[in-house]
């Protein structure tokens, strides 16, 4: 988490309210064991690096880091950099990577014209990379994001499938920047109508999201691609619809599924047919509430300019949700 100055800074100085998340899909020589992956863009106006290799060979070889639009560049470099230094054989064989960078625009708050983000920014995030619960709202590179114009954040969900297909595990973390107010959707209540918005906040209504689904169970990248889709209905049923100018991208990789490179034909088990339906089902319920995570744990943030992004009352939410016969 980089937040630092105050509102009062001048441009390109500051404030920074910006961060870096990493995520590891394990590190057991990731260079050298890549785990199958997926990807698919609901809207398109964003950039995440390395799709292209996702695409076409089905896989990811790094560490998978999310941050502000400006700070990708920084990202890539920082990635490569800390691969090469915890990793002789990278250099020694002339090995080159392509790391996974993906970006929304948190510059409603912060000072994205000030670079702020430094390589010992990412190195300091990767290293900290652990597993077990994951902190949730205004933290590392959602420290400056927005949700339907409250502040939003990181969020994180996942779903266990029952035994008798499997049992396995679909978690997801959400970068959330999107969202118009009034389609704020929880559990299909239109809670946004119910708190419009104060006066004009420059503030654009499209934004980004991105979506990272790790899941145990052995799915190959074509499986992998479909199920990434599916979290696309996740953020549906909050109320994105895709905004034109909104860069939702979304990928999704397999712990326990690694492209065989040693062999003329590779023989690993996926899961066929119908069974792969209640992993999808998890990904659509994950990435709602992942998203929910995100508005709920956010706290207000402050930026450049004197701007506010106010949290969500949640008992706001709660009364609004009563009338609708909630509990």
């Amino acid at each position: 988490t980089v937040r630092q100055g105050s509102p009062d800074d001048a441009p390109s100085t500051g404030p920074s309210r910006t961060g870096i998340t990493a995520i590891w899909p394990h590190r057991n020589d990731l260079v050298r064991r890549p785990v199958a992956a997926g990807f698919f863009a609901l809207s398109g106006t964003g950039e995440m690096t390395g799709r292209s290799e996702i695409e076409a060979l089905g896989r990811i070889c790094t560490p998978i880091v999310l941050t502000n639009t400006m700070g990708v560049g920084v990202g890539y470099d920082a990635v490569c950099r800390y691969l090469v230094e915890h990793d002789s054989g990278v250099g020694g064989d002339d090995g080159v990577l392509i790391p996974i960078v993906a970006e929304c625009n948190d510059a409603y708050l912060h000072d994205a014209r000030g670079h702020h983000l430094r390589v010992e920014h990412v190195f300091q995030a990767l290293d900290d990379a652990t597993g077990g619960p994951v902190e949730e709202g205004a933290i590392g590179s959602g420290t400056g994001m927005q949700l339907f114009r409250f502040k939003g954040g990181i969020g994180t969900s996942s779903r266990v499938v029952s035994r008798a297909v499997g049992g396995w595990t679909v978690g997801v973390l959400t970068m959330t920047n999107f969202g118009v107010r009034h389609r704020l959707t929880v559990d299909g209540v239109l809670v946004g109508r119910h708190i419009p918005l104060e006066g004009s906040p420059q503030l654009a209504d499209d934004g980004s999201g991105i979506v990272v689904i790790a899941t145990d169970a052995p799915l190959d990248s074509r499986q992998l691609a479909r199920l990434a889709k599916r979290a696309s209905l996740g953020l549906g049923r909050t109320g994105s619809f895709g905004a034109d100018g909104s860069g939702e991208l979304l990928i999704a990789f397999s712990t326990s599924y690694f492209p065989d490179t040693s062999s003329l034909v590779s023989e690993q088990r996926v899961i066929e047919s119908h069974y792969i339906d209640s992993l999808f089902e998890a990904a659509v319920d994950a990435t709602e509430e992942s998203v929910l995570n995100a508005l709920f744990m956010a706290q207000s943030t402050d930026g450049r300019y004197g701007r506010v992004l106010e949290a969500i009352s949640l008992d706001t939410v709660g009364e609004i949700m009563g009338q609708y016969g909630r509990s």
